[in-house]
């Protein structure tokens, strides 16, 4: 099948020089190539704006100040396209970086704690009605929590009116310039839509508003949220946190911005099954390994088993409320931004394939828990038995949340151990929790939000940045049959397998020597279930630039790992039709087998764009001479 939509490339043509280049703050030099006349990158359909937006401040959120002594400007990666300078900084230097190891600066998650803790008497008092009352009304804001069920936030803002009689309100806010700043997907955006519109319908049953509103501005998203609570006369909002950088600045701003207005500001941990910061290691530090991570994970729950407890949904609102707001129960969806649209065929074929919803995530799960968990460790490494509970497009928009899936599989379970029971949901379990750890792991090392790699020494890597490569990769053209097959997968369906995932990183950083953030960013642009933090920690662990990475020196074979995953050729057939001819093994491997090459040939499937062996020898090689070792 055809690509949904080429990326337009940005990384000009013979842009592999090694010359050197000195980090600002003092480091080792950067070996990276220079990239000479760089072109705009477009993530969108639309055009790139002529301006920056706003001044940035070091996560990227506008409105404040950049240091600019602290970040390298030097560097290839946003000539590259990596970095956005219409919404963020430069990449930041490895002596920054490691200040935030020292720490030496604040984690946003800390700044937000101060501010609660700063400010937690006075807004006890208005929480208690004793600064002018509880107001006329509770709000909601929903951001990645479009569901009405299990939900922290909404659940605590629902309690707090109905023990003060007033009405509950939600607010969701569209920002296609906040899409745009965090790459959100088309397809991503569509089914964000499409979960507000089932969301608007739940709540009205209950005779709760969902307020919505289109703001263009990201940064006036905060000023908005204000406005409309002084409007409507509201004393506390609540909302429920999300744990990117920039997301932690804001509310942290709110709390002091609301409290200046006479307006309680409480956000709630929802997103995560365990809070971050909940799990430390034995020297109180924040994990880095997966494996003693997970232990702790299972270990806290077990010790907290109120934190899986199922969170009351809403109930209705106060008679009369309904005919005192009609206004606010008129809310129309706004239209998909021109820089996020989808043809009306895509739009058929995704909605086909992801149905939006809590009411469909649930039915998912339940089917998935009923049919395919037993299964699920033996087989889901294998993309074409379609094996896996496909959530994760529920988890990402927050139509499911974790919680609930980590509950319901444990309930279904032998036992209400987390790690015990029938292999298949100890698996999945576990796979879930990864969802959580990438999510400590954004909270506790900041900068990896920030366009540099955990592992910041391996920034001085010489990458590759060829758009003829790079162009192959994302074609699903690199004369790679499993690689090819998964790139036109995703680029059709929105979706990838995890195995898949972590095949086609590993070609695109290894084989290719591509930097692996141009592959994070096609991906995160492509993905109906994009999640930065899962997206992040996947091509960190394929790239060996992350956290809890597989070594350097591994280096996938895609030929062995095809033949391990998809034996028959089944999902290679599937997706590369050049190749659905060619007979047994071949079909891993085309141009290795007589009979295998003359399919190939007359159906016009490439040669493979770099020799395996060679390709392997010069990753090792310049790793090595990335972060230091002897190549001798």
């Amino acid at each position: 099948m055809p690509p949904k939509r080429k990326l337009r490339s940005s990384i000009p043509p013979n842009a592999a020089s090694a010359n050197n280049y000195t980090d600002a703050s003092g480091d080792a030099p950067n070996k990276r190539s220079r990239i000479s006349n760089p072109a705009t990158k477009a993530f969108t359909n639309g055009p790139p704006p002529t301006e920056t937006i706003a001044k940035n401040e070091e996560n990227g959120a506008p409105g404040g100040a950049v240091k600019q002594e602290d970040f390298d400007h030097s560097r290839p990666e946003e000539r590259a396209g990596i970095v956005d300078r219409r919404y963020y900084p430069a990449e930041m230097s490895n002596e920054r970086c490691a200040m935030y190891n020292d720490n030496e600066i604040p984690r946003p998650i800390r700044i937000l704690e101060k501010a609660l803790l700063e400010t937690k008497a006075a807004r006890e008092k208005i929480r208690a009605g004793k600064a002018g009352g509880n107001g006329q009304a509770v709000i909601h804001w929903f951001k990645r929590d479009l569901r009405v069920r299990d939900n922290t936030g909404l659940s605590e803002a629902s309690k707090f009116a109905k023990e003060r009689g007033i009405g509950l309100i939600g607010v969701w806010f569209m920002s296609a310039q906040d899409w745009g700043a965090h790459l959100v997907s088309p397809a991503k955006c569509d089914f964000e839509l499409r979960s507000v519109e089932l969301l608007r319908i739940e709540l009205d049953e209950l005779d709760i508003p969902l307020y919505i509103e289109a703001t263009p501005n990201r940064k006036n998203v905060t000023r908005r949220l204000a406005e409309l609570a002084q409007e409507w006369r509201v004393k506390n909002v609540f909302c429920n946190l999300e744990y990117e950088p920039d997301e932690l600045r804001r509310e942290a701003r709110l709390v002091h911005l609301m409290l200046d207005k006479g307006i309680n500001f409480d956000p709630q941990h929802d997103d995560c099954v365990v809070p971050p910061g909940s799990l430390k290691t034995g020297g109180g530090k924040q994990y880095a390994v997966y494996s003693p991570w997970f232990r702790q994970w299972v270990a806290y729950l077990h010790a907290h088993p109120h934190v899986l407890a199922e969170r009351p949904i809403p109930t209705k609102n106060p008679l009369g409320f309904r005919q005192k707001q009609a206004a606010l129960f008129n809310a129309q969806i706004p239209e998909l931004p021109e820089s996020k649209s989808l043809t009306e065929e895509e739009k058929t074929r995704f909605h086909a394939l992801w149905p939006a919803g809590e009411a469909a995530a649930l039915d998912r799960l339940e089917r998935f828990l009923t049919e395919k968990v037993g299964k699920y460790q033996a087989t889901r490494n294998f993309p074409a038995l379609n094996s896996t509970g496909r959530v994760s497009v529920h988890h990402a928009a927050g139509t499911l949340a974790a919680r609930t899936s980590v509950r319901m599989a444990r309930d279904v379970n032998s036992t209400k151990k987390l790690d015990g029971g029938q292999e298949g949901i100890r698996s999945w379990i576990s796979e879930v929790a990864w969802r959580d750890f990438y999510r400590h792991v954004l909270v506790h090392w900041p900068y990896v939000c920030m366009n540099k790699p955990f592992k910041f020494e391996y920034t001085n890597i010489e990458w590759e940045y060829s758009t003829q490569h790079f162009d192959a990769w994302t074609q699903g053209r690199t004369g790679y049959p499993i690689v090819d097959a998964a790139m036109r997968c995703l680029n059709s369906t929105a979706y990838m397998h995890n195995r898949l995932r972590m095949i086609t990183a590993s070609f695109l950083a290894k084989h290719l020597l591509l930097d692996w953030r141009l592959g994070e960013q096609y991906f995160i642009t492509h993905l109906i279930d994009g999640d930065f933090a899962s997206n992040n920690g996947g091509w960190g662990f394929s790239s060996s630039t992350g956290v809890d990475p597989q070594p350097y020196f591994r280096i996938f074979n895609p030929w062995m790992q095809s033949e391990k995953f998809d034996a028959e050729g089944e999902f290679i057939k599937q997706w590369v039709p050049e190749l659905r001819d060619v007979e047994g093994k071949a079909v891993h491997n085309p141009y290795d087998d007589r009979a295998g090459a003359r399919v190939a040939e007359r159906t016009g499937y490439p040669r493979p764009i770099v020799e395996h062996r060679l390709a392997r020898e010069r990753c090792l090689a310049r790793y090595k001479a990335g972060i230091g070792r002897d190549t001798a």
